[in-house]
Parts: C-alpha cells; structure tokens; sequence
C-alpha cells in the first residue's frame, strides 16, 4: 500500500499537510512508538479510505483469495485418505469379529453395493 503525503493550499497561500496523511502520520508514529501492538479500530478507519479505488481493489483481492483458500481447504478436509478408511475398517472388524478374507462376506459386500448403485441410479432418473 502506498502511502502519499498531498499538500493542500490555504487562504493565505501556505502548504497544510492533508487530513489523511495527518491520520498517516499519526498511524505511523503510533506503529513507531510499540511495533508489535496491534493497531486499534479508530487508527484503521482513519487509515482506510473508501473512496481509494486501489484500496478497495486489493481489500477484495486479499478477501476472495483468502475465501477460495478456505473452500479448497473445507474440500480436501473432507475428502478422507484410503488411509483413514482402510484403518477404520479395521477397527470396526476388530470389534465386531469379522473375517475380513472370507468369499461369502465379499459376495454379501457386492450384493449391498450394487443394491445401492441401482438405487442411486433410479433415484438420479426419477427424482419424484
């Protein structure tokens, strides 16, 4: 962000820094006299200006980046890993005594998804 000092002319013809750029200054000395405080609600609305298109610009250029940032994070945070699922698996096999490797189970494991499959499909082409 830029900071430009403009000079405006008085009645009698002497140079009076801007309101803006006194509220920069005053920003400034403020963020010189303690460098890690946090800068308070009064000195960002004197620093903001609304009418600064370039302002305004990089405000919404920083907000939708930072927005698809957090959409593509909530994506891959739902998506789970193979990983996770296979262990999961386990865990629920372990606790229930189930013979993962036995044929029957696996005949049984198809019938329910294709069951579901067909169901989905059905669904999908008829939405009543």
């Amino acid at each position: 962000m830029k900071k430009s000092e403009t000079k405006t002319t008085t009645n009698n013809g002497s140079a009076m820094p801007s309101a803006a750029s006194a509220a920069a200054a005053a920003a400034a000395a403020a963020e010189a006299a303690s460098p890690s405080a946090e800068p308070t609600k009064a000195e960002l609305e004197a620093e903001f200006d609304p009418n600064d298109k370039e302002l305004c610009h990089a405000a919404l250029k920083i907000q939708s980046t930072f927005r698809g940032h957090l959409a593509r994070k909530l994506v891959n945070k739902d998506v789970p890993e193979d990983e996770d699922i296979q262990e999961i698996t386990k865990k629920v096999a372990e606790e229930l005594d189930i013979d993962l490797t036995d044929p029957e189970l696996n005949k049984a494991a198809t019938k329910i998804q294709a069951s579901f499959r067909g169901h989905k499909i059905r669904r999908e082409t008829n939405p009543e």
